[in-house]
């Protein structure tokens, strides 16, 4: 019988889930990814939905290859972690799925019965919320998103029958895949506080919020619907939720009934976790220095996919207009979270390239010269800035600006009406025109990041490096220009694409231990936890010229500069649109 312990974790990302098996010391074993299904809507481009049907499957089908990979029996798991995106899954009574999709089939029972985190269906619901002038708004930056649970509850309220909206119940995704495998509703700070308006620092929930709104119920029915009723316990992160695996999820997931399941959280912190106690090497040297709890005060972590997420800690609370948070007690007891989000980059990086007149070239280069477009759009890069004579790709574009925010800006303007925005155009359509491009879009989202930042540490925070995780990392030019543009270094982790499992598995292990050895889950023993299984990262640190350092910093003046004048032409055109009418 082996002796050996195994946690898995796993990650349900925006368009796949990954579960991982991994040992105590963090060594990752065996992965296995499952694509999933995001429905869109052509007459609206607003919406996007999934199926936690499809979900449950595919983590049912990931976990059994890694068992089956890695030739471990199902005894030897001794803790299961989940993440996911924040995303809205709702269910009736019996736990069976409830169709958000608009129309006649609107809270009855439909496979696509999840409002996806990217979806913006709820602007006006939205609109609302942030016209209440509650506390709450305090505790989200000042601007609820429209990209939260309670805007998209109250879109399904406002557009589904009176007789069934009563009927459904809401969870953040982590927290769903925790119900579906233990069957016990039981709710998540993470979740709850961060993407529901569960505000511990103000005693919970607030029925004055909800009621203004237009969800009186909620309040009056002790929050039934939401699973965390006025006294109910609300877990920490990792900590175990109720007996662990249920017999049916057990036979499902090819696992052993009780298997202890750790309360889940948001993908976004999953990285955190995956990533922000690692020591680093730089040029081949290990830093002697083994990082404490305090030092998460200092580093930023990014998970950066489809969109990218911004998590810091800190041991009190930082309020940041425009960035999430500050939310208590969402990884570890008694801390603070400011959480600082771009909606769209890796989403932002294939539109700029898919759509360009010379991808069809592109595409046939990269086949051709058997790599990726990535790498050809690079080579290109080097070889214009030979031809031309200067030192960097940023001084090839120094007379293209580019506003990156053509899905609406998430922080620190906290504005899903801002858009794309290009200057510098001209009459080509060459591979030479789309790599500048490229470079360039590249350039915005590291500018706007030192958005984030300087932001951040205006207000409070002393942010001084930047923790990786996603399928970004993976871009090493990008990389290279968030540390110069950032001024700061970048730490990189071990397995780019796993380190949010890895996440999760934390909190795998967190569970386990904490049901068989008892004693408090406290910030130190999850800490420690992760020091254990976080492999060292590779530092990139700044090395920009004096001249690059200047053009990179002209270039962040005037992506302010575009801000403002965006809003005020908007605002002119407001005017204009309103004389009359």
């Amino acid at each position: 019988m082996s002796s050996e312990s195994y946690y898995i974790g796993v990650d349900v990302g925006t368009g796949s889930v990954r579960a991982g098996l991994v040992k105590k010391d963090g060594t990752l074993l065996s992965s296995s990814t499952q694509n999933i299904t995001t429905y869109r809507d052509e007459h609206d481009h607003r919406i996007f939905e999934q199926s936690t049907t499809e979900i449950w499957s595919a983590i049912c089908t990931t976990i059994r290859s890694i068992l089956s990979s890695a030739k471990i029996s199902p005894l030897d798991v001794k803790g299961l972690g989940f993440d996911a995106t924040c995303s809205l899954a709702v269910a009736d009574e019996r736990g069976e799925p409830v169709c958000v999709t608009k129309g006649e089939g609107l809270g009855k029972r439909g496979e696509r019965n999840v409002i996806l985190w990217a979806d913006h269906r709820a602007e006006k619901e939205a609109e609302v919320i942030n016209k209440s002038g509650s506390v709450v708004l305090d505790y989200v930056g000042g601007t609820m998103s429209l990209e939260m649970e309670v805007p998209k509850t109250l879109w399904l309220k406002t557009h589904m029958p009176p007789s069934l909206f009563p009927k459904c119940h809401f969870f953040d995704l982590p927290d769903y895949l925790t119900y579906r495998a233990t069957s016990l509703p039981t709710r998540s700070c993470c979740s709850l506080i961060c993407k529901c308006s569960y505000v511990p620092a103000k005693g919970g929930w607030q029925d004055e919020f909800f009621s203004k709104i237009g969800l009186g119920e909620f309040g009056e029915e002790e929050y039934r619907q939401m699973g965390a009723g006025k006294g109910e316990e609300v877990l920490n992160a990792g900590l175990p939720v109720g007996k662990g695996l249920s017999k049916r999820a057990a036979e499902e997931l090819g696992l052993v009934e009780g298997t202890p399941v750790g309360s889940g959280v948001i993908d976004a912190y999953a990285g955190w976790l995956g990533t922000i106690a690692a020591r680093y090497t730089q040029n081949g040297q290990l830093s002697p220095i083994v990082p404490s709890l305090d030092e998460s005060r200092h580093r930023l972590a990014a998970v950066a996919g489809t969109s990218t997420c911004y998590v810091v800690q800190s041991p009190e609370g930082v309020f940041v207009d425009g960035v999430w948070g500050p939310y208590r007690d969402v990884l570890f007891p008694g801390w603070w979270c400011n959480e600082g989000g771009q909606s769209s980059t890796g989403q932002l990086i294939d539109f700029m390239i898919t759509t360009h007149p010379a991808y069809p070239k592109l595409v046939e280069r990269a086949e051709k010269e058997r790599t990726n477009i990535h790498q050809v759009l690079h080579e290109i890069l080097q070889k214009l800035c030979r031809e031309n004579g200067v030192e960097s790709a940023t001084e090839l574009t120094k007379d293209m600006h580019f506003y990156p925010d053509l899905h609406g800006n998430r922080s620190p303007i906290a504005d899903p009406k801002m858009r794309g925005s290009i200057m510098g155009l001209a009459l080509d359509s060459s591979l030479t025109d789309l790599s500048k491009k490229f470079s360039l879009t590249l350039e915005s989202i590291a500018l706007q990041t030192r958005h984030i930042i300087d932001t951040l540490n205006t207000s409070g925070h002393s942010i001084s490096s930047i923790y990786m995780s996603g399928g970004q990392a993976r871009n090493g030019p990008l990389m290279q220009l968030l540390a110069n543009v950032c001024r700061m270094s970048v730490v990189l982790p071990k397995e780019v694409e796993t380190a949010v499992v890895r996440g999760s598995a934390m909190l795998a292990r967190f569970a386990h231990e904490v049901g068989s050895e008892g004693g408090e889950g406290g910030g130190e023993r999850l800490w420690n936890v992760m020091v254990e299984m976080t492999p060292a990262g590779t530092m990139v640190a700044p090395n920009a010229s004096e001249k690059e350092k200047r053009l990179l910093e002209a270039k962040y003046k005037i992506f302010r500069e575009s801000i403002e004048i965006q809003k005020r032409w908007r605002e002119e055109m407001e005017v204009a649109a309103a004389v009359g009418s």
